[in-house]
Parts: C-alpha cells; structure tokens; sequence
C-alpha cells in the first residue's frame, strides 16, 4: 500500500527499533510508497512513513531492493555533498563514503552482506542516517 510521506525532523529523532518478520508488510508499503514517489525519490527509510523500525528501501536503476536492519561494517574513500530528502525542505551539506560494506537481512530475513559504491552507497548511507535518528 503506498503511504503518506511523513514530513519534518521529529519523524528522525530517535533510533529505529530492530524490524522483525512481523514487519514484512512494512517492507511492502516502503516499496510500493517507493515507486509511487520514483521521480522526486530514490530511497526511503520506514520513518519517512510513519513506521520507527530499521527497514530502508533503495532504488538503484531498474531494480529496487530492501535492508532490513541495515548496519554499516566498512566504510572508505570520504567525501562532502549536499543532499536533499522528502521528507526535509531543502539541502543539507554532509559527509558521505564512495565505498561502503553492510550487513542487512533481505525482504524474507535472510542474512546478506552487500558491497556499494558511487551513487549507491550514498543513497544507502541517507537512509540509514534516517533509522539511527541523524537529521542530514
């Protein structure tokens, strides 16, 4: 089910709390709310819908994939930029890693360690900054 976009910082100020199979719905409604918002949005944690757990979405092309309780082992290559989100008016100036390795669990839970770079790691790093409560 596509969801409202939740917007302003209180929706970032505390942690996430860990999603557990029970939420697998959550992980359909930030997909379908994901696609729905495709031309202003590229990735999407749970709390930008409303939902405080440690779920995030990310488009990367054509493909658009789930992390659950996605946490950042490995991270190199530091850079600045701006970022924007829907969430958030404006943009925000921020550090950000070219490389970055994360451990997750999938859309079924299953346990997955992922290697990102570019565009891609930059996205997965918003939106993780967005289930530990950091305001970009």
């Amino acid at each position: 089910m596509v969801r409202k976009i939740v917007k302003g910082t209180h929706i970032f100020s505390e942690k996430a709390i860990p999603a557990t199979p029970a939420d697998k719905q959550v992980i359909t409604d930030l997909l379908d709310t994901l696609r729905a918002n495709r031309e202003t949005c590229i990735g999407m944690a749970a709390n930008m819908i409303g939902i405080n757990k440690a779920i995030i979405v990310v488009a990367a092309g054509p493909f658009q994939f789930a992390m659950v309780n996605p946490v950042i082992t490995k991270k190199s290559g530091g850079y600045s930029t701006e970022e924007s989100c829907l969430s958030l008016d404006g943009a925000k100036a921020c550090t950000r890693y070219r490389e970055i390795e994360v451990d997750y669990l999938n859309g079924d839970f299953k346990p997955q360690h992922g290697k990102y770079s570019g565009f891609t790691a930059q996205i997965i790093q918003h939106e993780i900054d967005h289930c530990n409560g950091v305001v970009i």
